[in-house]
């Protein structure tokens, strides 16, 4: 029976080991987003039916049955009888209109447009669920090294309020070196919360894009991207939100060409059969055609509409352009100033706190300074290195900005 028991106990611990070490890495967090995103599978449903509708763009309109009585007598003494008068018919014929080809060929070209429009919609949802992720998962990662980096300022808090009220009672500190303790472990409390509520965000915008595994552990360090600055320039002509603009230029051309199509009119054929009680059978055969006879106040008009949105379209496109160079030129200057002072706080700035806090300790252990200039120090030297990680945080942030341009 104890064997019994140790082997489930073994084979529970088994099953929930996984899930108890399980950790979300960044990679795994991006494809873990693109499988839960909602507006990913709107989009591939929007594609789906775009395409599905392609072949009934350019079919022929459906028949039209028509079933009648002609030459119905209403007056006199054969008046609504059917078989009396020989004009009277009882009909039955099917029409078929048939648009000139012209406007199936654009609209099937239209059809085509919009698909295309809908799969480069579907590459723009595509690349903002995988760049929210990327920034979402930074914001988690970032948040929590601060946390810790101030954790170790907790701590050293902590043993300082161990070992001055020996020092106090020995004559060695006065006692309001104990209250300032005090203040900075508060300041240092107020900080944290900080922190947990930074953490917190973070991991619910996490939470929205990957679902539940968003409060697992973050594996693995921030990912070096890599920013070349000319293949950022050059790739900005495939810049992902210009796409569907090429696809809107096409479905307003092929506008224009079914406006223009119009000028050409259609044309329509219908078969009648005609079925006269005590007479002969009749059959009928007759073709209309439309007469654009008045272009200047119908077709005319409407060629010219399609044309003007032709040209919003166009215009639209370019002032998105220019907008998207303009941003990406301001996010290259700032990566750039942003790398530069990272730089200068991970040599000369960060070397230069820890010899303030060494040179303050020393004197206050040495009694030749107080608690204050070794607080203020301190201080200091945590302000610099959460400085120091908010400039990755936003070196990296940008970085994914920089990098994800582009569809994969």
């Amino acid at each position: 029976m104890r064997r019994l028991v140790a082997s489930c106990a073994l084979a529970l611990a088994a099953v929930h080991a996984p899930a108890a070490f399980a950790t979300l890495g960044f990679a795994e967090a991006v494809d873990l987003a693109r499988q839960a995103s909602p507006a990913l599978r709107a989009q591939e449903a929007a594609v789906a039916g775009a395409q599905a509708a392609e072949p009934a763009a350019a079919a022929l309109p459906d028949p039209r049955l028509s079933v009648g009585v002609d030459n119905l007598p209403v007056t006199g003494m054969d008046r609504w009888k059917l078989t009396r008068d020989f004009m009277t018919m009882q009909r039955v014929g099917v029409m078929q209109e048939v648009p000139n080809r012209a406007k199936r060929e654009a609209r099937s070209q239209l059809a085509q447009a919009r698909t295309e429009r809908e799969r480069s919609l579907a590459a723009v949802a595509e690349l903002q669920t995988r760049r929210e992720t990327m920034r979402a998962w930074l914001a988690v990662h970032y948040a929590e090294q601060r946390l810790g980096l101030l954790e170790d300022f907790r701590r050293e808090n902590r043993l300082l309020l161990q070992t001055l009220p020996a020092r106090v009672a020995a004559g060695g500190a006065q006692p309001a070196e104990m209250t300032m303790a005090r203040q900075e472990a508060l300041a240092l409390d107020d900080r944290q919360d900080e922190f947990q509520r930074d953490v917190a965000k973070a991991r619910a915008t996490l939470r929205r894009l990957v679902g539940p595994r968003a409060d697992e552990p973050l594996a693995g360090e921030a990912p070096a991207l890599e920013v070349r600055t000319q293949a950022v320039r050059e790739a900005l002509h495939r810049h992902v939100e210009l796409q569907p603009f090429e696809a809107m230029a096409a479905m307003a051309r092929a506008e224009i060409g079914e406006a223009e199509s119009e000028k050409r009119g259609d044309w329509a054929w219908e078969v009648a059969y005609a079925r006269r009680p005590r007479y002969d059978d009749m059959v009928s055969f007759q073709v209309s055609i439309d007469l654009p006879l008045r272009q200047g106040q119908r077709q005319e008009p409407q060629v010219a509409g399609k044309r003007r949105e032709l040209e919003r379209v166009e215009a639209e496109r370019e002032d998105t352009a220019r907008r998207h160079g303009e941003e990406v030129e301001m996010q290259l200057a700032e990566l750039q100033a942003l790398d530069a002072q990272a730089q200068r706080l991970r040599t000369d700035g960060q070397r230069l706190a820890a010899e303030r806090v060494s040179l303050a300790t020393s004197a206050y252990q040495g009694g030749r300074g107080d608690l204050g200039a070794v607080l203020a120090a301190r201080a200091a030297a945590l302000e610099l290195r959460l400085r120091a990680l908010g400039l990755d945080a936003e070196r990296a942030d940008l970085r994914v900005r920089l990098t994800t341009l582009t569809a994969e």
